[in-house]
């Protein structure tokens, strides 16, 4: 386990997603009924209202959409991290299914730019967490 770190909260809603994501499985939930994805995950479906819903799993390829690089000062828990890059990554297989994660690369994180393609990773926080995170390809 890494150092204490905020986590998310694990609701009924979005179960499936931290149970692949702990299996190092990216998934998307979809609408059962209209078949509509959506990210992130949520109890009805914003589509057509159903509170039916189905897990796809998807490739975890991305394109870099956007991102930012935290720099002090920040939270105490993050200085140690600093700095280090937030990105939104579009997924290739929905477009306008965009992630938030971190994006680490080995070379030069000034060297990132939008529209590099990344996959997923996974960080094992605890036995119910991993968190993504994309890598330059």
């Amino acid at each position: 386990m890494i150092e204490s770190i905020p986590i998310p909260g694990i609701e009924d809603f979005d179960r499936a997603y931290w149970k692949n994501c702990s299996k190092n499985i990216l998934s998307i939930q979809h609408c059962a009924d209209c078949k509509q994805p959506r990210f992130p995950p949520r109890h009805m479906c914003p589509k057509c209202q159903s509170i039916n819903d189905e897990w796809n799993i998807v490739s975890g390829t991305a394109v870099l959409w956007s991102f930012v690089i935290p720099r002090p000062p920040l939270l105490p828990v993050f200085e140690n991290q600093s700095p280090y890059v937030v990105g939104l990554v579009e997924l290739i297989e929905y477009e306008n299914i965009r992630i938030i994660g971190q994006i680490k690369t080995d070379e030069n994180i000034d060297s990132l730019k939008i529209g590099d393609t990344l996959s997923v990773r996974f960080k094992k926080i605890n036995d119910e967490i991993s968190l993504p995170y994309w890598v330059n390809e």
